[in-house]
């Protein structure tokens, strides 16, 4: 799915989001996972102090882990790289 799609999906329904298309939309914004510890996964991008810890819950992330990334993306007036 492109991530233009994929932002529309979160923005309408965070809840229904699935882990693998989270991780996809985190890092089209430029985010990079940094490390891995059990179901932790962090991600962290340059010029944005705040890391972003994704869960993977049952193949779905978590709504609100969704609802911190779009707060982030506004906050910092990040775009969607091509």
């Amino acid at each position: 799915m492109q991530a233009e799609k994929l932002l529309e999906k979160a923005l309408r329904s965070p809840q229904n989001l699935r882990f693998a298309e989270a991780l996809k939309l985190a890092q089209a914004f430029g985010f990079q996972v940094v490390r891995v510890r059990g179901s932790h996964h962090i991600l962290c991008r340059p010029g944005v102090p705040e890391l972003l810890n994704f869960q993977n819950a049952s193949g779905k992330a978590k709504p609100y882990q969704i609802k911190q990334l779009i707060e982030i993306v506004e906050t910092y007036n990040l775009n969607l790289e091509r």
